[in-house]
């Protein structure tokens, strides 16, 4: 069977779908649930290696300038390299990029294990480890991020992009619960050993797609494509205006993340059991939020919607800041992962909507610029803050930032908001 008539029988099976079917409508293509199940075991790894990475960089250190020092170099080079990463996406096989970027990162997990098991381990290693992750990262994420619309129809791309984040948000609700239960029991080397093996599972998925993009020479030279597609992206209506809504929600709704193990220790006076269930409770929510847009996704006014939310997430996250009760915190928390991974969800969806795929890994890797640069930024400046002031007080302020940037696009600069 052609590829136009697997695709028009898929579209066939989804017709009069259920809410259930409608929910997870892009499991019905074969080749997206490949991607998709190969993603989701490689974020598990990922996960358990954050808990285990985090809580080690704190226990070494007891700084939480380290702390944001170590996020800051891990989303750093996806700030300074995505650009040239998204052209280079749209000028090769994005499956053979995607790969590479695998190797380089299990390669990372499995010599950090090595360090930590014969006792060598020091700060450093964990910092150089993670600006070179964030590097293999900033020329697989434009990749990902233009394969992913590729597996799909374009009716079926708010879906897709939904479902992406409930597997990654799914890996941050078993990661950490298998992470803790590693760092606690065995130590923290099986933790970052088998994140490396989780690698394995997307470099099959990748070799098992069929090569369904047209490599594109869009400029005479690398810099020549990388100016075509900023041109594009300053010319798109809305589109500088998302761009700059991903930066700023990445920049002062992430810290929220970033900073649990501070809380955790400084505000409930906890260890890693406490951690590990606050990232569940988060993980829960932020699983919640990517259901709900996938379910609900076609529907008017989705930008109006989205700043909405993220007005609603900087209330949460004030509130966060500000509570000092443990089930209290435990509800705002759940409810900011449900608002923070729906605002993420419909902004990604809504810049993938307006991108032609030949541009798509250029535009994707401005976005990510964006939305990945404004973690190491808000990461290592909340840090800075928090070593003078207290986590609570710095993070209340993230969220009425937030909250006050929302209430600008959404009254005055109104250009998202009619989207």
């Amino acid at each position: 069977m052609s590829d136009s008539g697997r695709a028009q029988q898929a579209a066939d099976a989804v017709a009069g779908r259920t809410f259930f079917q409608r929910t997870f409508a892009a499991f019905h293509y074969p080749e997206f649930r490949l991607l998709w199940m190969g993603a989701c075991l490689s974020s598990v790894g990922t996960w358990m290696q954050t808990v285990a990475q985090n809580w080690l960089v704190l226990d070494l250190t007891n700084s939480p300038r380290m702390l944001g020092l170590d996020a800051f170099l891990g989303q750093i080079p996806i700030f300074l390299f995505s650009l040239i990463g998204g052209v280079i996406a749209d000028r090769m096989d994005r499956r053979r990029l995607l790969v590479g970027s695998q190797l380089v990162q299990m390669a990372c997990a499995f010599l950090l294990a090595s360090l930590f098991a014969l006792g060598l381990v020091q700060v450093w290693h964990i910092l150089a480890l993670s600006f070179v992750v964030g590097l293999a990262q900033a020329f697989g994420g434009p990749a990902y991020s233009a394969l992913v619309p590729t597996l799909v129809p374009v009716k079926e791309l708010q879906n897709a992009v939904a479902l992406n984040s409930i597997q990654f948000n799914l890996a941050r609700v078993i990661g950490p619960m298998l992470g803790g239960l590693l760092l606690t029991t065995v130590g923290a080397a099986w933790c970052f050993g088998i994140n490396g093996l989780s690698y394995v599972a997307p470099i099959l998925a990748l070799t098992a797609l069929p090569m369904r993009q047209t490599p594109m020479k869009a400029g005479s030279t690398l810099f020549g494509s990388l100016k075509e597609g900023l041109n594009f992206v300053a010319a798109r209506e809305g589109l500088p205006a998302l761009i700059a809504i991903a930066f700023f929600m990445t920049a002062f709704g992430i810290p929220l993340m970033v900073y649990i193990p501070v809380v955790v220790r400084d505000v409930f006076h906890g260890g890693p059991d406490l951690f590990t269930w606050m990232l569940v409770v988060s993980g829960l929510g932020a699983i919640i939020g990517a259901l709900l847009v996938a379910a609900f996704g076609a529907i008017p006014d989705k930008g109006r919607i989205a700043l909405l939310t993220l007005a609603l997430l900087g209330v949460l996250i004030a509130g966060f800041g500000l509570s000092k009760s443990l089930v209290l915190s435990s509800v705002l928390l759940f409810l900011g992962g449900v608002a923070l991974v729906a605002v993420f969800a419909m902004i990604s969806s809504l810049v993938q909507l307006i991108v032609p795929d030949e541009m798509r890994g250029r535009v994707m890797s401005v976005y990510n610029v964006a939305f990945r640069g404004g973690m190491p930024f808000g990461a290592l400046i909340s840090g800075e803050l928090i070593t003078h002031s207290n986590v609570g007080t710095v993070l209340a302020l993230n969220g009425v930032i937030l909250f006050l940037i929302a209430m600008w696009f959404l009254v005055i600069q109104r250009r998202v908001a009619r989207l």
